[in-house]
């Protein structure tokens, strides 16, 4: 067996069979399956989502991402006649937006979709991002003119893996409970598993607070460089408003729920800027020093997110639930189980 290096991106590899990839989530979501780890004793317990608050250590602050999906992804055409598929990613200057284009295009294209969109292209990157302008009716949009005529035309942008189109259900499952600010085109996943019920409960046991994280398509960016300290990290905007503020300058027992809160937190830590973009990437080499506890799902081979699972238990300890996971037969993930890490 090769030996494991944390530098390397293949030591983040494992073999998954395919059915274990959920392409639906389980309903009620409380029912998923949950792996709660423990760090002191590295012992594996199984449960369900419906045992979380016993497991959960009674003087910890939890913290959620209220960000909220757009229906990103739109379908149209280029004057040419050609068919072209966009991506929404995020707002960039001047009510201009970078995007992902599935087709050919170059400065100053333009395509048309439903409702009378034209969207012109302004400016286009090495890495596949494409800067646009949104317009109606010769009008240029803003963000929340866009975000407005994207829910009303647009599709909820599901994850390639899950191999199908999206349905009118992902409208609702692929959504928190609480999400409230729209600016994501993915969901922060540890947070699907919570019913009406559950949520009740944790707020009631536990200090409860939110804080926004806009998840951009980076988060499904593989590490393709050997050395995973060469991949560069995607940014996400963020905003901490000033009660978690608080919370986080003057606590220490905080249980992060996904990976993006993780990420907001430790950005914050280090930089105590309440609002921006961040780009932090949580490894083996650079682990987290503010978050104390995680709730999270179970990644895809190779990924950032797994590195970041490892930043907490370490690289061996990852692989090591991740096979107990699949001998258990869980569900992957972001319509999948969870795993706790206290």
């Amino acid at each position: 067996m090769t030996k494991l290096d944390p530098l390397k991106t293949s030591s983040y590899d494992y073999e998954l069979p395919k059915e274990l990839i959920a392409t639906y989530p389980v309903t009620p979501a409380s029912d998923a399956k949950l792996l709660v780890y423990n760090r002191e004793t590295k012992t594996i317990t199984h449960t369900t989502f419906n045992h979380l608050i016993q497991y959960i250590p009674k003087d910890s602050k939890i913290f959620l991402n209220d960000t909220k999906v757009i229906k990103a992804r739109i379908f149209g055409k280029k004057d040419t006649g050609g068919k072209v598929e966009l991506l929404f990613n995020k707002p960039h200057i001047d009510d201009t937006f970078m995007v992902y284009i599935r087709g050919r295009v170059h400065i100053g294209t333009k395509l048309y979709f439903e409702d009378d969109l034209v969207v012109e292209v302004v400016d286009m990157y090495e890495d596949g991002m494409r800067v646009v302008k949104f317009f109606k009716d010769d009008i240029q949009l803003d963000f929340i003119q866009v975000v407005e005529l994207l829910n009303k035309i647009g599709h909820i942008p599901l994850p390639h893996y899950l191999e199908r189109e999206d349905e009118k259900s992902d409208d609702i499952t692929y959504q928190t409970l609480f999400a409230s600010n729209y600016g994501a085109v993915a969901a922060p996943t540890a947070s699907l598993h919570f019913t009406p019920e559950l949520l009740q409960d944790i707020k009631d046991k536990f200090e409860t607070n939110y804080l926004t994280l806009h998840v951009g398509a980076g988060t499904f960016k593989p590490v393709e460089c050997d050395d995973i300290l060469e991949h560069p990290m995607h940014s996400e905007y963020y905003n901490i408003p000033n009660k978690s503020k608080e919370i986080l300058d003057s606590c220490d027992d905080i249980l992060a729920v996904g990976t993006t809160v993780t990420r907001t937190i430790e950005y914050y830590n280090d930089t105590k800027q309440q609002n921006g973009e961040a780009n932090l990437f949580l490894n083996p080499l650079n682990k987290p020093k503010k978050v104390k506890y995680l709730l999270t799902n179970f990644h895809l081979p190779k990924s950032t997110l797994i590195m970041l699972v490892a930043s907490f238990i370490g690289l061996e300890e990852t692989l090591r639930v991740y096979d107990e996971a699949i001998k258990n037969r869980y569900r992957f993930f972001s319509y999948g189980d969870g795993m706790l890490i206290v």
